[in-house]
Order: structure tokens, then sequence, then C-alpha cells
């Protein structure tokens, strides 16, 4: 049955999360050096990702810096982009001497690496709605979809927080690698049965 009611506080919610990265994104640039907040080709994206462990934050608020060397890295907050602050942000962005590095194209990890990270073992996690090889339209933008296939269930990247697992890894007909933050019809949803005929990017309804 359709309720409008949820509906509008569905609307409300991805209002408040698409504002929550916008101010994330202007903590993250506030953090830069100086000399770096003005480089041509930085990229700064904020996402929230589903963690796998039920003893940690369900949800990660991973962050993503890129500079037009091409090196960067991500790095997580255990919360949701709603409710960090500047201060949260401080406690996890990269020290300045990586962001520098990053900016002359110096592939430096961040966070720093765990010998000791080696023998944790990944934890049971729920079943998924798509299963390898399914293709499925992914959400691109704020009113775009894009047709792509799934490679992998419950990707993680080595600089994510521990435990912070996405839910499908998806190889874009248009040649990107993308991840999925939530098995959920806001992010991801199964392609129609004709796809073969549809455009790469698609307006969302």
């Amino acid at each position: 049955m359709f309720l409008p009611s949820n509906t509008a506080k569905k609307k409300r919610e991805e209002k408040e999360r698409r504002e929550a990265y916008a101010r994330i994104e202007e903590y993250v640039l506030k953090c830069l050096p100086p000399s770096l907040r003005d480089c041509d080709g930085l990229e700064i994206s904020v996402q929230e990702v589903q963690c796998g462990d039920p003893s940690c934050s369900p949800i990660d608020t991973a962050i993503t810096i890129i500079f037009a060397s091409g090196e960067g890295g991500m790095f997580g907050i255990p919360m949701e982009a709603k409710d960090v602050t500047e201060e949260d942000l401080l406690a996890y962005v990269p020290t300045e001497e990586v962001l520098e590095a990053w900016s002359r194209g110096e592939s430096v990890p961040w966070p720093p690496e765990d010998d000791d990270s080696d023998g944790q073992e990944m934890a049971e996690f729920p079943p998924l709605r798509f299963t390898i090889g399914k293709r499925v339209l992914c959400r691109v933008g704020p009113d775009e979809w894009a047709l792509g296939t799934i490679v992998l269930n419950w990707y993680r990247e080595p600089q994510w927080p521990e435990n912070s697992w996405a839910p499908y890894k998806i190889q874009l007909d248009d040649g990107r690698s993308i991840f999925a933050p939530g098995d959920m019809d806001q992010v991801i949803r199964a392609a129609p049965s004709d796809d073969e005929s549809s455009p790469a990017v698609v307006d969302s309804e």
C-alpha cells in the first residue's frame, strides 16, 4: 500500500543526507593546506557505507580525496554523515604530509597500515538481493542512473575503516568501476529485462 508519509520521510532523509555530504566536503576543504585548496582537478566525495560487523556503527561515512596527480585515498568516520562534526573529521583526516605527497603523485597509505590487521576475520554478512553477474541500475547522480553488472559482493578497500564494507562492486557499461554503499532501491535496482537496448545513463523516474 502506498503511504505518502513514508515517501515524504524518504525525501526528507535524502535531502538531509545530501546536505550533510556537502557540509563534510566543506570541512575537508578547510583541513587541506592552503596551497592545495585551489588545486585543479581536486576531487572530494562523501558516501555512507554499510558496516558488516554488528558490533560497530551500522553506517560509516567514507570520504575520498583525489588530486589531479591521480593519487589520493579514502578514510572513514564510524558514524552517519548527518552526525559528523568538524571536530570528528579532524580526528580522521590525513596529515598535511600525506596530503601533500598525494598531490605530488606519491602513493602513501592512509590510515597507516597496521601489521596486526592480517588476522582480521570477515564478519558473517547478511544475504544480498543481487548475485555476481546480475545486471543492475546504479544511481550515479541526483537524477541519473547507469547500467552495469555486479562483479563482487561485500566489497571493501584497504583504506576503509575496520569492518566497513559496501554490499556491491559494479562495473558500469560506460567503463567506470563503482561500489554501491547500500543494498536499497534508492541506490541500486535490478535492470529492466530489455536493458540491452537501454542507454548507458538514464534519467530518474
